[in-house]
């Protein structure tokens, strides 16, 4: 199950475990990634908190939790090679996972033909 927040963050829940990212809609209007400001493990985060920075050649930007949850593991992978982010935003591009994932945090994020419309929409 994928959802989407209308902020273009992603997330994932897999085999237990939840992964969050942006969306390729939110990497492409970014640009060149240069930077990932990765959060630290062990970290509480409730819906809508900052998660972390994403640094491109145009902007800063931040990653908001689209859930609440416990950060659990870092794709370390970014912090050598953050344009992964741009080659595969929606899947080796993950930031990180969550445990303890509130689920009710869930109901009101987009499923993916629905973000598509939202997406759309924006011009």
């Amino acid at each position: 199950m994928k959802r989407y927040t209308k902020d273009h963050e992603w997330i994932r829940i897999e085999g237990g475990r939840a992964f969050v990212g942006i969306s390729d809609y939110a990497q492409n209007s970014l640009g060149d990634i240069t930077f990932v400001d990765l959060p630290k493990a062990g970290t509480t985060v409730k819906k809508g908190d900052s998660l972390c920075v994403i640094e491109s050649v145009k902007a800063a930007s931040d990653v908001y939790a689209p859930a609440g949850g416990t950060v659990e593991t870092v794709n370390a992978a970014l912090s050598d090679a953050p344009e992964k982010v741009n080659a595969a935003a929606e899947t080796d591009g993950w930031i990180c996972t969550l445990a303890d994932v509130v689920m009710s945090d869930l109901a009101g994020l987009m499923d993916e033909a629905q973000y598509a419309d939202f997406v759309k929409k924006q011009g």
